[in-house]
């Protein structure tokens, strides 16, 4: 497959710039492969394709406040940090994006808060925007992390194009969020409410849970035109064995296996035995899924409606088959339905 193979005509005003009202309430799409329907539906009511003994498979991964705005010493010169990742807990040590990045050098030191009280100090250039910077603090950990707290901001994506508002805190977040360490959000998942998870739970569906933090090579442009030259970022993840238990349990039941979101078949896919079961793993994956790929582990899937040519949206038609999840996105674009983090889902049987 080629990357102009996933082109479409995507007008703007179809980007969600806000969540729906209730989580449970977006729209749902729904995609039978075997009878090759589509169906239009609201969120709460995918009750209506899950029962007793099947599974439901999230991503429990927790988005911290990434985006810190900082100025640089001597010039004053205002500064985005993007924190990526934590490299070295003890030494305050941190991957981050800068931008603008030309004006940022080894040893330049940079201020944030409006009373200067987090100092940090760039100590390596990795790439063209990424670097290294220690952060000059002298309290705990927890202290530490509790100043990133008050002084970042929710990492919505760009492409949402507006402020951050006092609800992205709560809402670029799923209520299965606990473990912290993703810059963006698993977005399949904010689509579940408290309640719709007790009514799925009373009709006996069962929920466990993965752990991978997705990173911003989520939103990374495809470059290449020949896919299999693209290389994705890697992302850390972890599947416990209990989870491997209620899972492998399922398939030779031959119940539905749900995995929610690409970040979560992600996982799932790139922690299989040669025998097609699932394994407890810790690690880190750059697997990219696109058409045509076998998958092991999910029958079924909920996904968001991804932009066009993202890694995202071709491992979506990995799953629900290419000429299927075109036909899809058109009627998508045509029954004007939202696309990206905010936008509706849709649900692969």
């Amino acid at each position: 497959m080629k990357l102009s193979d996933f082109r479409l005509n995507l007008p703007a005003d179809l980007i969600a710039k806000h969540p729906a009202d209730n989580r449970d309430e977006s729209r749902l799409m729904v995609l039978d492969r075997k009878k090759q329907t589509i169906e239009h539906k609201v969120f709460k009511d995918i009750l209506d394709y899950f029962g007793d003994g099947d599974i439901m498979i999230v991503n429990n991964t927790k988005v911290f406040p990434a985006r810190l705005y900082g100025t640089k010493e001597k010039t004053g010169a205002k500064i985005e940090v993007f924190l990526l990742r934590e490299l070295n807990r003890e030494a305050r040590l941190w991957d981050v994006l800068v931008d603008p990045a030309r004006k940022i050098r080894i040893g330049n030191k940079l201020y944030f808060g409006e009373d200067e009280n987090l100092v940090a100090e760039v100590i390596d250039n990795t790439t063209s925007r990424g670097r290294t910077i220690r952060f000059l603090f002298d309290g705990t950990y927890n202290e530490f992390k509790k100043t990133i707290e008050a002084l970042g901001e929710t990492p919505i994506p760009k492409q949402i194009n507006r402020p951050v508002t006092p609800e992205d805190k709560e809402r670029y977040q799923t209520i299965f969020a606990k473990k912290e360490g993703a810059v963006v959000a698993p977005t399949a998942g904010m689509h579940f409410s408290r309640q719709l998870i007790k009514r799925l739970e009373i009709k006996g569906v069962n929920f466990t849970d993965i752990t991978l933090h997705a990173g911003l090579g989520n939103f990374r442009s495809v470059d290449v035109e020949d896919l299999s030259k693209h290389k994705m970022d890697s992302e850390k993840f972890s599947i416990e064995e209990k989870t491997t238990e209620v899972i492998n349990n399922a398939k030779d039941k031959r119940k539905k296996i749900c995995a929610v979101g690409t970040t979560t078949m992600r996982a799932l896919e790139s922690s299989v035995s040669i025998t097609g079961y699932l394994k407890p793993h810790e690690g880190w994956t750059n697997k990219f899924i696109y058409p045509p790929y076998d998958f092991s582990v999910a029958n079924c899937m909920v996904s968001n409606f991804h932009l066009p040519q993202s890694t995202l949206m071709m491992m979506v038609a990995a799953f629900a088959g290419y000429d299927f999840l075109m036909k899809a996105y058109k009627t998508a674009i045509k029954e004007k339905y939202k696309f990206f983090t905010y936008g509706d889902a849709m649900l692969i049987i």
